[in-house]
């Protein structure tokens, strides 16, 4: 997408891949330890969470998450019966994760933001960015130990676990073996009412304050079978809430990057182009080149192709409102300016708003023939 609005790679793949590691890895540290705080153990249920998972993944690409699959495994062990998992676990499991999630989001889910022109609800094309984050999570989880300590095995402490109630047996003679797992957790979401960074921590403090419900529902559900049915309810039902609130105040809020009266609006620049050199940012209003004024787009990179020598811009800068005078230099022939305008409405490539997988396509076709 960056290579399609710019005219070239910005050359942030390798930067963007170190950065979700080294996040990665302070994410699995801080899911290990939460994992040992609340003496959450994995036994069989991630052999039924995955299958469930990616087949809801088919059905709608986000369903991918534990939060529908771990609500669907627990609500069919309270009314079937079947399969055989600990309620409570699993439950604490995606609590646990989405808290993780939450942590990496505000700080990190901003980076890498991709511009992009999106076509909202309406049919109407707006500017914005979408955010896109992968994070390889590699945690160590505990197994209860079956006949004792063997070798490996550890005794945990007293004051270990606030979980418990669906493990038998006395929880200070039991006998745990440390396991190491990779996961890996996912963040896309749109910017549009908000900047990147704005809109990452307003999803962090959403995402967080689920993860925080769902871990106090899982906790309580070792006790009261109500309160279990809640907590696999809310698993599912509280993450759609995150999402649809999530993208209802960014769709419904005021677009930041909309046409100026005069001049056109920039909504992002390439790190270290020529307009990013000449110290324009996204937001700033640029009102003329080589003292030319202009209406529209395509006249505004008509002036600049046609500037051999360093172009003089004249722009107002975000939020001061002030009227600045800049020289940015010519790039490399072959190169961009490295400037992406924001939207004028008539734009002919641009991006939907679509997770539906292949299956809920065929769904969705097959509805409409049915209809």
């Amino acid at each position: 997408m960056r290579e399609n609005f710019f005219g070239m790679s910005a050359g942030l793949a390798k930067k963007d891949f170190i950065v979700a590691i080294g996040y990665g890895l302070l994410g699995g540290l801080l899911a290990s330890y939460l994992v040992m705080f609340i003496g959450l153990t994995i036994s069989g249920e991630l052999y039924y969470l995955w299958p469930v998972a990616i087949l809801l993944m088919m059905l709608n690409i986000r369903f991918i998450c534990f939060a529908y699959a771990g609500g669907i495994l627990a609500l069919s062990n309270l009314i079937l019966g079947v399969p055989q998992i600990n309620v409570s676990q699993i439950l604490a499991l995606v609590a646990v994760l989405h808290m993780v999630e939450s942590f990496l989001i505000f700080v990190s889910g901003h980076l890498g933001a991709v511009p992009a022109y999106i076509k909202g609800p309406e049919g109407k094309i707006i500017g914005g960015f979408t955010l896109q984050r992968f994070w390889p999570i590699p945690i160590v989880v505990l197994a209860v130990m079956v006949g004792g300590v063997a070798e490996g095995g550890i005794e945990m402490p007293g004051w270990w676990p606030l979980i418990m109630p669906g493990v038998d047996g006395d929880p200070q003679n039991l006998t745990f073996a440390m396991l190491p797992l990779l996961a890996g957790l996912g963040y896309g979401d749109i910017a549009i009412a908000r900047s990147p960074v704005e809109k990452s921590r307003l999803s962090s403090l959403f995402l967080g304050l689920y993860s925080l419900i769902l871990l106090a529902l899982a906790v309580l559900a070792g006790y009261s079978k109500a309160v279990a049915l809640l907590a696999a309810v809310f698993s599912p039902l509280g993450h759609e809430a995150v999402i649809h609130i999530g993208k209802w105040l960014e769709l419904k809020g005021k677009p930041l990057y909309v046409p100026a009266g005069e001049g056109m609006r920039i909504m992002d620049v390439l790190p270290d182009g020529p307009f990013w050199r000449a110290g324009l940012r996204p937001g700033d209003i640029v009102m003329a080149v080589n003292g030319v004024r202009f209406t529209g787009k395509t006249e505004f990179y008509n002036l600049l192709q046609s500037s051999f020598l360093p172009a003089s811009i004249d722009y107002i800068n975000q939020p001061d409102g002030i009227t600045k005078n800049t020289v940015a230099k010519p790039p490399e022939s072959g190169s961009p300016w490295g400037v992406i305008p924001a939207p004028e409405g008539n734009e002919s490539r641009y991006v939907e708003l679509q997770t539906l997988g292949p299956l809920g396509r065929w769904v969705r076709k097959l509805w409409a023939k049915v209809r």
